[in-house]
């Protein structure tokens, strides 16, 4: 039989009284009956079946197990020592069914002490790198490769409906919780249709685009899933001429294109079902929200954007609109210094993207729609 501390003799007696307990060694499953006694900073525990030699456990190393911390009934201890575990502890085990003694022991301030070995925060710590290494291979190269190929093969009748469930979302957003107001004065959706049918007539998009406003002050306009395109009404107060919303609906329309909305929103919702797991549960309605909300920011790659421009070039070009709108626009926000637009936040600089649709080749320009429409679609929110 292993006994710990034997033959040690020279603590001082506890006056309190001596309680029974059972002792388990650690090595074999044999009971032995015990009596625990209190001796200043030590246990004496004396075997009594089958006797033994009494033998002593310091306080200050008791610890009780974990699962056996209840605060009121028999209390199962065990010894702080030096093993292998990370969390060492000696095998063998005391149990003290006496409630008063318990309840005494739980009273010590070590008794819960979490011991580890030497060495194990750097293990931890080692461990938490390599697993937040993994987790950012994942989040920005697997997930973006992932996020590519599932919206270059996903069925645009499927991408139309998944737009949808994502423009609820947003317009859930930008009416802080409550659907965000469309804007339907009759003359202003038909000048919206007028804008519309201008930059698409004979174009052959593979999508057939849905325009609609909402009633925001915020300088915005945005691209979802499936050809949806969505212009807020601060676009309209701010911009100058109807040249500017079309040079800004024709770069949306190039993400529509190159399918940037659907790959934006794969990678989004990849990014927060994995930090779910990493962090804590995620429903799927949380994840259309994160998408939603990435979808305000358009947070896209500065390849994306240079692609979408380059797009809106030849578009409006082709259309007769010229790039000189939209250069304008860059011009104005540059020279009156104003806040940047939530959609140009990530883009690059309005200084740059000004030179390059000035430079680009204007052809014929004729105006987007007459003086009368744009005043209608800027009016149409009422």
């Amino acid at each position: 039989m292993r006994w710990i501390g034997a033959g040690r003799s020279d603590v001082t007696p506890h006056p309190d009284q001596p309680v029974s307990g059972t002792y388990f060694d650690g090595q074999t499953a044999v009971r032995h009956d015990v009596q625990i006694k209190a001796y200043g900073e030590y246990l004496g525990i004396t075997p009594v079946a089958p006797p033994g030699k009494p033998f002593i456990w310091p306080l200050a190393r008791i610890r009780a197990l974990d699962g056996h911390k209840a605060r009121h009934g028999p209390l199962t201890i065990t010894l702080q020592a030096d093993t292998d575990d990370e969390a060492p502890r000696d095998p063998a085990r005391l149990i003290i069914n006496d409630s008063s003694f318990a309840n005494w022991l739980r009273s010590l301030p070590t008794l819960t002490r979490r011991d580890l070995r030497r060495g194990t925060w750097g293990k931890v710590a080692l461990y938490v790198g390599g697993a937040a290494a993994a987790v950012a291979l994942i989040l920005f190269v697997f997930l973006p490769r992932i996020a590519d190929e599932l919206a270059s093969r996903m069925p645009i009748e499927r991408e139309v409906a998944f737009g949808q469930l994502v423009m609820a979302q947003m317009e859930s957003l930008l009416g802080d919780g409550s659907p965000a107001a469309a804007c339907n004065a009759p003359a202003g959706l038909a000048a919206l249709e007028v804008m519309r049918q201008r930059l698409t007539a004979g174009q052959g998009l593979r999508y057939d685009l849905t325009l609609r406003v909402l009633d925001t002050p915020m300088v915005n306009a945005f691209a979802a899933p499936g050809g949806q395109i969505v212009i807020l009404r601060g676009l309209l107060d701010d911009a100058s001429t109807p040249a500017e919303v079309a040079g800004v609906l024709a770069h949306e329309i190039g993400h529509v294109e190159a399918r940037d909305p659907t790959r934006l929103a794969f990678r989004a919702a990849g990014s927060a079902g994995i930090l779910s797991l990493v962090l804590g549960d995620a429903t799927g309605g949380t994840l259309i929200a994160i998408v939603g909300d990435q979808m305000l920011s358009a947070a896209y790659t500065r390849e994306a954007e240079a692609a979408a421009d380059a797009f809106a070039h030849r578009l409006l070009t082709d259309t007769g609109i010229g790039t000189a709108g939209l250069a304008a626009f860059f011009d104005r926000i540059e020279v009156e210094g104003m806040e940047l637009p939530e959609y140009l936040s990530t883009h690059p600089t309005t200084t740059g993207r000004a030179a390059a649709a000035r430079a680009a080749d204007q052809g014929v320009v004729t105006p987007v729609m007459s003086d009368a429409e744009w005043a209608a679609l800027q009016g149409i929110c009422g």
